[in-house]
């Protein structure tokens, strides 16, 4: 097969706040490249090409800004019993498979997905989801990216939604909203009212039955079709993290 199309389901890592987790990344241009290597190996800015060095980025912030693979790790010190992976301990094999989009733009914030809900998805698109298929929850919260609602915006996973889609052999489950659950806030509250259960309901389901997430994904409202591609999904091998940031994408084929 050849491939027809590649879709970039991924946002940018960006100078701009994430409730309240704000990345700081410096971009070093040529000539501050010129004077940082001059200054370490004893040569002038002058030394090199119109005064040109090499640029560069230094990134502070924690993973778990933009998109992202969560790991095992992240939700728990154990999964299904046994200690939970991190992510350079993943099964890449679970990856790159082959995806479905599922359409939950209907439900907003505040609200908790259930398994009712994505089965009806589901049959709405006539799709019989199975094993390592990776579904996509389409928010369309991602256009709200650079607006304080962001965060809050997007419904979350139920633990019986997440657990009802890992019995049918799914692996992994990505969203373009800002989290896998509701947001931060909306949790809270929930909980402050009385629901004991509201707090990051779907990510403490893989400390039952092991299974990975993606979050802050992009440009689902780009895919041509609602299944029929592959995703590639494949993080940075960054040792012992509890997430790694990946450049998602969807692989339409001719």
């Amino acid at each position: 097969m050849k491939i027809k199309e590649i879709v970039d389901l991924s946002i940018p890592l960006e100078n701009y706040n994430y409730t309240g987790f704000q990345p700081d990344i410096r971009y070093m241009d040529h000539k501050e490249g010129a004077r940082l290597l001059g200054k370490a190996l004893g040569l002038a800015q002058s030394d090199f090409p119109d005064g040109n060095s090499l640029a560069w980025e230094e990134y502070h912030g924690i993973t778990h800004m933009a998109i992202h693979l969560d790991a095992p790790w992240h939700f728990g010190p154990t999964s299904e019993g046994k200690p939970s992976k991190t992510i350079d301990q993943i099964d890449l094999k679970w990856c790159i498979n082959d995806g479905v989009r599922l359409d939950v733009r209907r439900f907003g914030k505040g609200y908790s997905l259930t398994a009712k809900d994505i089965k009806d998805a589901l049959a709405r698109i006539k799709y019989t989801v199975k094993p390592f298929d990776i579904v996509l929850l389409w928010t369309d919260s991602d256009k709200l990216m650079h607006d304080p609602k962001y965060a809050e915006a997007n419904p979350g996973m139920s633990e019986e939604a997440t657990l009802w889609l890992i019995d049918q052999g799914v692996k992994i489950i990505g969203t373009d909203g800002y989290g896998f659950d509701m947001g931060f806030q909306e949790m809270a509250k929930k909980y402050k009212e009385g629901d004991k259960k509201a707090l990051w309901p779907g990510h403490f389901t893989s400390r039952k039955k092991e299974y990975l997430h993606i979050e802050a994904m992009g440009n689902l409202d780009k895919l041509p079709m609602d299944y029929g591609f592959t995703v590639s999904v494949l993080p940075i091998k960054l040792a012992k993290a509890s997430a790694a940031w990946t450049r998602c994408v969807a692989i339409i084929w001719e």
